[in-house]
């Protein structure tokens, strides 16, 4: 599994709106500037946390973006999934009923879902919150 740049300024995004949530609604050309990441990129971005309901969108001159829940309630699978679709080291695995029609007879599934439940387990053993105070030292500009 290789996570995209739209996977990997996904998290940076929301990482953004948790540490400048006391700020309200925040905007996507003050995000732009504290990340360097193009307004037009992170429209692409908005959009589909918007409607994963990962976050909240405001129109107007105090609109903005915003976190719909805690910080704390956020791990980085559920932000991964929502722009790089299933998590899952191999296509067979990608879905709950493996389709692959040399599953029964596969050398190698087992150890697959292992690995997978390996990334799966460490990407939702972090939340948004952990992920700021393990790094509150250094600033969030292109680190991930």
């Amino acid at each position: 599994m290789k996570i995209s740049t739209k996977g990997r300024y996904a998290l940076r995004l929301m990482i953004d709106l948790a540490q400048n949530q006391e700020q309200g609604n925040i905007s996507l050309k003050d995000i732009s500037k504290r990340q360097g990441i193009s307004v037009k990129y992170l429209e692409q971005i908005v959009s589909l946390l918007t409607k994963a309901g990962l976050i909240r969108s405001i129109r107007g001159s105090q609109g903005g973006y915003s976190l719909l829940y805690p910080p704390e309630k956020y791990t980085p699978k559920d932000i991964l999934e929502v722009v790089e679709g299933p998590v899952a080291c191999v296509s067979c695995l990608e879905t709950e009923r493996n389709l692959c029609p040399r599953y029964n007879e596969c050398l190698t599934v087992d150890f697959y879902k292992g690995l997978n439940k390996v990334i799966n387990d460490y990407l939702e053993s972090y939340t948004l919150k952990d992920l700021i105070e393990m790094n509150q030292n250094k600033k969030w500009n292109y680190i991930i």
